[in-house]
């Protein structure tokens, strides 16, 4: 599926003078490792932004070739260790007093962008933000299943929170009041079952690392019931039936992650067990601590 061009606004600073001395600036941050088929039109859609900020993790493919295509992107390379250690990471490197963190998957549409705008002339009431997200399944939009009420922290005062350090699904808290904003991001989250099926087994090996390091423990209520569970609460009580055969897969799909983590977990006791040796995802550089995933899935 091809979205449609977004229009290029004007960045701050080149249109009204007078207005623009008053209000706040923008950096927009978008992380990125091999996301060529994505990384323009995500780099397009933020380009309203003073700054843009494309932190890469060393891509083999042509994502970088495709962001310099972009005019005002600033590229920077710093090797992965996680999500929460990247977005952290990338705001420490910013230079506008706002940040606007987006993923290399998703698109900032036009209305949130005149939103966002709009928001930095009149000037902020609050330090964060929330946005909600319309999340896309093998290019449909998924309306049940649990992804409907998506909401993250994406727009916030630079230095007003961090993320948390987890592997994966690390999402802002922020200590105060997040407002919502009234416009949607647009993610498309994966275009084809062998994308997704590669993410879910990298996701399961490093939420069943970070339970391996907090001393859990896998048996049947965590083969069996656990994954049951997740498909039954996201079929059934979120109503992902109403979102059709792309409702089933993912819904099935996500049950599946759910097993592979526990699956991972007790294949790893067993080796225990045994004195066989293995080895678990790889550290986080800056205190040798390892960035665990609080889940692929519960």
């Amino acid at each position: 599926m091809s979205l449609s061009p977004f229009p290029h606004f004007p960045r701050f600073g080149r249109d009204d003078n007078a207005v623009n001395e008053s209000r706040e600036k923008l950096s927009a941050i978008v992380t990125s490792f091999n996301e060529a088929v994505n990384i323009k039109e995500c780099l397009e859609s933020v380009a309203f932004a003073d700054e843009v900020l494309l932190v890469d993790s060393f891509s083999t493919d042509s994502t970088l070739d495709l962001a310099r295509q972009v005019p005002g992107v600033r590229i920077l390379q710093r090797e992965y260790f996680g999500s929460a250690a990247q977005k952290n990471w990338a705001m420490d490197q910013t230079v506008c007093p706002w940040v606007l963190i987006v993923d290399a998957d998703e698109r900032v549409t036009p209305g949130l962008a005149r939103e966002i705008r709009d928001l930095l002339v009149r000037g902020p009431e609050a330090s964060y933000y929330s946005i909600r997200r319309r999340n896309l399944f093998l290019d449909r939009l998924i309306r049940h299943s649990g992804w409907s009420t998506d909401r993250v922290v994406r727009l916030l005062r630079r230095g007003a929170a961090r993320y948390p350090r987890r592997r994966v699904h690390a999402d802002i808290q922020p200590e105060g009041a997040a407002p919502t904003l009234r416009n949607p991001l647009l993610h498309y989250t994966f275009r084809s079952l062998g994308q997704y099926l590669e993410k879910l087994h990298r996701y399961a090996e490093w939420g069943a690392a970070d339970a391996y390091r907090r001393g859990k423990r896998s048996g049947a209520l965590q083969l069996f019931f656990r994954p049951a569970w997740r498909f039954v609460r996201m079929y059934v009580f979120q109503a992902g039936f109403l979102d059709g055969r792309h409702g089933l897969v993912l819904c099935t799909l996500q049950a599946y992650g759910v097993f592979l983590k526990w699956a991972k977990l007790w294949e790893w006791r067993r080796f225990d067990q045994n004195g066989w040796r293995f080895e678990l995802p790889a550290y986080d550089e800056s205190d040798e601590t390892w960035e665990g995933a609080a889940s692929a899935a519960d």
